[in-house]
């Protein structure tokens, strides 16, 4: 009888919360799965990538790499490594026109390379050249369609995007000015068109396309401008994908802050349909988990705010290392790796408003009496 009896205790109280859970979806999106940590989790990386808490090389490093790495070609021309890191750093320093030259001097030495392909896209694609970036892009992928994880893929989707928007005419932004509350739309939208699944696809092939598709903008953003409202916007579009999972998107909050720091790129009404559509994206999003209202933009736009000044601390330290490296070290690049490569996810940024504590408290509850009954019948059962 004892046995039975605490079957039922933990019958109920999986029960309870069962009801707590449906209740709360009942006003407002299940605020335990919609939090910014686990939005953190489902997309790591995210959150330093839109504040620009990133490891990443200043102007002072980059002109160290190119007197570096000109003299190290010097000596070994044909060492080909070297012309895509000197390509890469005159990109970095402004110099567009002479990264696309080296790369070109070095497909001269060895024409259908990967990494030649690849950065000649990029370049042209930064230099205003769409069309003819998209042909390098291709060749990239046409070369090693699983380098970077399938970056190109979406790189030459993204290019695809751009030029249904352009039209001929210049590109007016938002890419997409609809504001929503739910649903795909914008690039997450021309994803979904332009990669369909079959008929046969299994159970979560279109998150795990929506997942890759958000890793390939995140890749964008670390190695090209994060600070770009294209980026930030497509990013957005797919973190509110319905493919992302629970009524369009686990990750509000993040595309919230994305399409905020959008708009602090642009001016007029860009900014203002940014804003709207930050706004959109916190839907159904609540301040705490006892709250029926709608969690206010300003809240995340202040949390958006310190998380920025976090961030900017954060790289101007990073910046003085570089500058003390570069002007004292042997070999700067091996300190850079040694402090920056491997850092786990930034650990300082401002909390959310709200807590998980009385939700999980019940699970532990739930979890604990279910330990206790297994230890209780696997007793019975020796005996």
């Amino acid at each position: 009888m004892g046995t039975l009896r605490a079957v039922r205790i933990a019958v109920g109280l999986t029960l309870l919360l069962g009801v707590l859970c449906t209740a709360s979806a009942a006003f407002a999106c299940i605020w335990d799965y919609d939090t910014l940590a686990m939005e953190r989790k489902a997309f790591p990386d995210a959150l330093e990538l839109i504040t620009g808490r990133f490891p990443r090389h200043g102007e002072a490093f980059y002109r160290w790499r190119i007197a570096n790495r000109e003299a190290r070609l010097a000596e070994a021309p044909d060492e080909l490594a070297l012309y895509d890191d000197l390509a890469v750093a005159y990109e970095k320093t402004g110099n567009v026109a002479k990264a696309i030259e080296i790369m070109q001097a070095k497909a001269a030495r060895k024409p259908g390379v990967y990494e030649t392909e690849a950065n000649l896209g990029t370049f042209h694609i930064h230099a205003g050249n769409l069309e003819r970036g998209l042909e390098h892009i291709e060749r990239a992928i046409a070369i090693n369609p699983d380098a970077h994880f399938g970056r190109e893929i979406y790189q030459a989707l993204l290019v695809r995007y751009v030029l249904t928007k352009r039209a001929g005419g210049p590109l007016v932004l938002p890419l997409d000015p609809d504001v929503r509350h739910y649903g795909t739309s914008g690039f997450a939208s021309f994803v979904a068109t332009e990669r369909p699944l079959s008929d046969s696809a299994p159970d979560g092939a279109a998150q795990a396309e929506a997942v890759a598709a958000v890793k390939g903008v995140l890749g964008m953003m670390h190695f090209g401008n994060f600070e770009s409202p294209v980026l930030l916007e497509v990013l957005a579009d797919l973190l509110l994908s319905d493919a992302q999972g629970y009524h369009g998107g686990q990750a509000r909050r993040l595309a919230a802050r994305a399409f905020l720091k959008a708009s602090y790129a642009v001016e007029g009404e860009a900014r203002v349909t940014y804003r709207a559509k930050a706004e959109g994206a916190l839907a159904s999003q609540t301040p705490d988990p006892h709250s029926h209202t709608n969690l206010g933009l300003d809240v995340v736009e202040e949390d958006l705010g310190q998380e920025l000044a976090a961030a900017a601390t954060w790289y101007a330290e990073l910046l003085a290392n570089e500058a003390r490296w570069v002007r004292d070290d042997p070999d700067p690049e091996a300190r850079f790796a040694e402090t920056y490569y491997g850092v786990p996810a930034a650990a300082d940024a401002p909390p959310e408003k709200d807590s998980d504590l009385p939700i999980l408290l019940v699970i532990a509850i739930v979890l604990a009496v279910n330990g206790i009954l297994f230890a209780l019948m696997t007793r019975r059962r020796r005996r």
